[in-house]
């Protein structure tokens, strides 16, 4: 009897798709839909994702990275220094690149060196949180980052335009690899499920291409059709349609913005999201708990103000957001070298 009782569960154990079905369905519906509606009205449905997200996920990812930040650093504090010092630097100076640019009557070529360079040191700053991350434990053989991060830097500097380009439609995907970390950790059982569904995404990404890849440039008659498709990479990639562009990125925005809102918050955080007694650094002490406390409403309040903003002039609020959210783009690197 005990025999076929462990027999059953060992056949149970490598049959995770029944309980893992409501999160294969979802996925999937949420990847068909995301497609379909950025294929037939890519700008009005990146429009409206902007809006309704943008705000309340950067919230609840700063809320995840708080639960997953320990209350006393101890050996990690050389690099969650380096972590913190790097974010604030770097976005610091890419919010004020496009200022002097304007102040100081750039040319295209002093631009291109600005951007260069800050490319350059984004690059080297993960490569010293790799290094960093690989002497912790568990310890990770990873000394060939460096030789990676060079061969990066030379070609930021051949092709400038590139690494931005690759930043825009690879830092969605980023979210998909945080899912799949927490699903090892929280049910090990839905992760192979989850792996299958997202094969998915390069399908869903092919019909798009083949659907799109000829068709006609979207009308871009005002500022912010303008702008959007820029942001999509337009004016790099010239040769391609901007439909084709515009409905890439926003369908894997869409698909990020899902994972944030929605997934990770279900998965991960075992309390309400507004519930701070679970963050490490609120029990460090009382100092600490008014800062967690305080960097959360202000994030709440940034979300209303972005709200207010997107109502009040959509196409500047827009701007301002994409060039502050480097942050929030900066700060996945140090989180996600640490679930590895």
């Amino acid at each position: 009897m005990t025999q076929i009782s462990l027999d059953s569960l060992s056949v149970a154990s490598r049959r995770p798709m029944p309980a893992a079905l409501p999160l294969v369905l979802v996925s999937l519906c949420v990847v068909i839909t995301s497609a379909a509606l950025a294929g037939f009205v890519p700008l009005g449905f990146s429009i409206v994702t902007v809006f309704l997200f943008a705000g309340p996920h950067n919230w609840l990812e700063c809320r995840y990275f708080l639960s997953r930040m320990p209350a006393h650093w101890g050996p990690l504090r050389a690099f969650f220094i380096t972590a913190m010092a790097g974010v604030l630097t770097l976005t610091t100076a890419y919010i004020a690149m496009p200022i002097l640019a304007r102040r100081l009557n750039w040319t295209g070529q002093t631009w291109t060196t600005a951007s260069a360079t800050w490319d350059s040191a984004m690059i080297l700053w993960i490569a010293t949180l790799v290094i960093l991350r690989s002497r912790q434990k568990p310890r990770r053989d990873w000394n060939i980052a460096a030789p990676i991060a060079l061969l990066l830097i030379a070609g930021v500097w051949l092709i400038p335009a590139a690494w931005d380009l690759a930043l825009v439609y690879l830092h969605p995907l980023v979210a998909l690899w945080f899912l799949d970390r927490e699903l090892g950790l929280h049910r090990p059982q839905w992760q192979r499920p989850y792996r299958l569904c997202l094969l998915a995404v390069p399908a869903a990404l092919t019909v798009l291409w083949w659907r799109l890849i000829h068709a006609p440039d979207l009308v871009t008659n005002d500022m912010l059709s303008m702008r959007i498709t820029r942001h999509a990479g337009a004016a790099v990639l010239s040769g391609v349609s901007s439909h084709a562009l515009v409905a890439t990125h926003t369908f894997l925005e869409m698909l990020h913005y899902g994972v944030w809102v929605v997934a990770i918050p279900l998965l991960a955080m075992r309390t309400a999201p507004w519930n701070l007694r679970s963050v490490p650094l609120a029990r460090r002490s009382q100092k600490w708990k008014g800062s967690v406390i305080a960097l959360a409403g202000a994030g709440l309040l940034i979300v209303l103000v972005l709200w207010a903003g997107f109502i009040a002039d959509y196409p500047l609020t827009r701007d301002i957001y994409f060039t502050v959210a480097v942050a929030h783009v900066l700060a996945e690197a140090p989180f996600l070298l640490r679930v590895l």
